[in-house]
């Protein structure tokens, strides 16, 4: 944080011009009835860490800045803080981000994980990067967010994972842009531990492990977006290429192919066209991951999905769509950059913690969604999310129903969501499975 300031209050002495600064502060509550819970209730710390039931809450403060060092040349620097504010020890017993670090051995309310723990503040530098233009084509270089579809920054979480490398973007074809990426290191949660030569998951719907022990399993509700402490560490193995071609020169469709050399782990493909034409709109994705190198005994994955969607109705948008993994043991479908399993799949689950079944190994979904935005009332979102896995013995089959209500007042933006979840590994205290309700509020005050 005291960079992004220093670098605001140094503007005029290094005369850096447009500078622009931003940010946000947040405040996000959850709690379940997971478990035979009770919504609202504190939840036992151990349930907490290993399974999710419970509440959960947590702070964070974003503060940006950019500017203009020369003609042709910017940067940017963004630091991120988070903070439960010690609700931990009274109203909740989980956090929402894995960023926390935890200190043990203190006889805080985590007495029931052996040595007991405390949860940390953590503060980053999640971008700082430059960037120089010369005709059509930018250079950007150092840490920074990315929106790839098989390694991106997730949004949904209190904080966003981001990345360090390099990205050259070129548009000098019409209607055309190429891409061409290099990620040497991460701060997602899959990237916290590495991934060395050996260590590949031995359970094929998971990536990369996201830490074992007592205390690593304190990743947080959102399942390891971001890792302890925000620290950076090697890109799953030894990092990865990444090559693209954007077009839209037929105005209705955008098409997009992508390509990724994920070093000494897979060869990975993703071809995605979207159209909108007469208020309507209708989507493909195809995708394939090859294993190479300490990962080559595992499965080839393919997956597709399909998306139909109508907006011809001012305010609102409804769409239904279906995907389909591949049965085996390979590598699944999902953001490789952290722990959550959100993936680009159009079938997508509505929250954060149901990700990882859509994007699972011989995952067969289906995904109906609509909102509709009341003017000067609020918006309103409904999804229905169904998976029906295919994989012999496999627990990730999934229900569920969510709805959201969302207003800005004036730079305070608010949002409650609703969720209902049926899955099959996710259990009573008994074993048995059985649906379960989850209530999020989101509070964002935007400066």
């Amino acid at each position: 944080m005291s960079l992004v300031a220093a670098m605001v209050m140094g503007a005029s002495a290094f005369a850096i011009d447009n500078v622009k600064v931003s940010g946000d502060a947040k405040l996000f509550y959850g709690t379940n009835n997971m478990g035979d819970g009770d919504l609202f209730s504190k939840g036992n710390d151990v349930a907490a860490l290993t399974t999710g039931a419970g509440s959960y809450a947590d702070t964070a403060l974003r503060l940006g800045a950019t500017g203009d060092l020369l003609k042709g040349v910017s940067f940017g620097v963004t630091g991120y803080g988070v903070s439960t504010l010690g609700l931990e020890n009274n109203l909740v017993s989980q956090t929402w981000t894995g960023a926390h670090g935890v200190t043990t051995g203190t006889g805080s309310s985590f007495a029931g994980v052996v040595g007991g723990a405390q949860v940390d503040d953590a503060a980053w530098m999640g971008e700082a990067w430059l960037a120089a233009t010369l005709g059509k084509t930018t250079v950007k270089l150092g840490r920074m967010e990315l929106d790839t579809p098989l390694a991106f920054s997730e949004k949904w979480s209190i904080v966003p994972n981001t990345f360090e490398g390099a990205v050259i973007i070129n548009q000098d074809l019409p209607d055309t842009t190429l891409v061409g990426a290099w990620v040497g290191k991460g701060n997602g949660g899959a990237n916290e531990f590495g991934l060395a030569a050996g260590a590949l998951p031995t359970d094929p719907l998971v990536v990369v492990p996201a830490g074992t022990g007592l205390v690593d399993v304190h990743v947080g509700a959102d399942g390891g977006v971001v890792g302890p402490k925000g620290t950076f560490n090697t890109f799953v193995k030894d990092g990865a290429y990444a090559a693209a071609i954007v077009n839209n020169s037929f105005k209705p469709l955008t098409a997009q192919a992508w390509y990724y050399n994920v070093v000494d782990i897979a060869d990975a493909f993703w071809l995605q066209g979207d159209v909108a034409l007469a208020g309507f709109t209708i989507g493909g994705q195809y995708a394939e991951m090859n294993t190479k190198g300490v990962a080559a005994a595992f499965d080839d994955t393919e997956a597709y999905a399909l998306k139909v969607g109508y907006e011809g109705i001012e305010n609102l948008k409804v769409s239904a769509a279906y995907s389909d993994v591949d049965n085996g043991t390979g590598i699944n479908m999902a953001n490789v950059a952290t722990g959550s399993g959100q993936s680009k799949l159009y079938t997508e689950a509505a929250w954060g913690g149901n990700f990882g079944y859509v994007s699972a190994l011989g995952a067969e979904s289906w995904n109906l969604k609509a909102s509709y935005e009341a003017k000067e009332i609020a918006k309103f979102c409904a999804s229905y999310t169904n998976v029906d896995n295919e994989m012999t013995g496999s627990t990730h089959n999934l229900d569920e129903i969510a709805l959201a209500v969302s207003k800005s007042f004036g730079a305070l933006d608010t949002k409650l969501a609703y969720i209902s979840t049926d899955a099959d590994d996710q259990n009573n205290a008994d074993g048995t499975a059985a649906r379960y309700d989850t209530i999020n509020a989101y509070l964002t005050l935007n400066f």
